[in-house]
């Protein structure tokens, strides 16, 4: 089965014809990367309106930080940071709205607050998750993560990572399924830095075209990561823009669909030239 290439994210359109941009919102005051940058609602909406500005084809917003060591929230806490952003955007903008969550709580009040996707970190495995999902009805991305946010980097180990992480979406694809989400509405995410160390990374993303098999769109979160300060020399988070840019075209040309940045503009410019080589090769083929 061929990966879809139209999402329909509650009435608004993902078109994934070519590769596309998902625009990073954390309305977190300790992300990995702009932790606490855009907790004040006038800066995220004024950064939004910038993503959207920049080419972004998709804003995931998120309230609770999933980096190596984060500490959790509740899901009140949760739904106190997105829910009055996700009902503003909604109705001002004309793109589809991600909610970065794997609570069913804050899946059910963002779908109702006008989000169009769901972005799971835990691949609906938390409590009633798989349910929330199913009665929202909107497109959900299932990610590979080797343990939780807290402990996931504490020796991860993997007999083969590409296909271990294949294995593993795959049986959450059948759990979608079975519980009534058809796989048409379905995205998976290697999850790159997640219960993965940097042999591990670049191994998946060599192998990244191995996921097409699984026959729906694959989403590739890799902006900014440690992997890239790692390859760098141990490069600050605001210096990786051009070791990210370089990891969104290998993985748009190993059929990455979505890539999920933090710089918009850059990375729509990289990905508009893999737009046009892969045009040129349908009409060679």
């Amino acid at each position: 089965m061929s990966a879809p290439k139209i999402l329909d994210c509650a009435g608004k359109t993902l078109d994934l014809s070519q590769p596309q941009v998902m625009g990073i919102l954390n309305l977190t005051p300790d992300s990995f990367s702009d932790g606490g940058r855009f907790t004040a609602r006038d800066a995220a909406i004024k950064h939004a309106m910038q993503m959207i500005d920049e080419g972004a084809a998709i804003i995931d917003v998120g309230g609770e930080s999933t980096r190596p060591g984060a500490q959790p929230v509740t899901a009140q806490q949760e739904m106190d940071r997105v829910i009055p952003l996700i009902e503003t955007l909604a109705g001002e903008i004309p793109l589809p709205i991600s909610v970065d969550t794997s609570k069913a709580e804050v899946m059910r009040e963002a779908v109702s607050a006008g989000a169009g996707m769901i972005n799971d970190v835990m691949a609906l495995r938390d409590s009633g998750a798989l349910e929330a999902a199913a009665e929202a009805a909107v497109p959900v991305c299932l990610m590979h993560m080797q343990g939780e946010p807290r402990t996931m980097q504490c020796n991860p180990h993997y007999d083969d990572v590409v296909d271990d992480v294949k294995t593993f979406l795959q049986q959450r694809l059948d759990a979608c399924v079975a519980s009534g989400i058809p796989q048409d509405r379905l995205i998976v995410d290697p999850g790159f830095g997640f219960g993965k160390t940097l042999p591990h990374n670049l191994a998946l993303l060599d192998g990244l075209q191995n996921l097409d098999q699984l026959g729906v769109p694959l989403l590739v979160g890799i902006s900014r990561k440690s992997m890239i300060g790692a390859l760098l020399g141990e490069r600050a988070v605001e210096e990786r823009l051009y070791g990210s840019l370089a990891a969104a075209v290998m993985a748009a040309m190993k059929g990455s669909a979505i890539l999920r940045v933090h710089d918009v503009q850059a990375t729509v410019d990289a990905l508009k030239i893999v737009s046009a080589v892969q045009a040129v090769n349908l009409v060679i083929k």
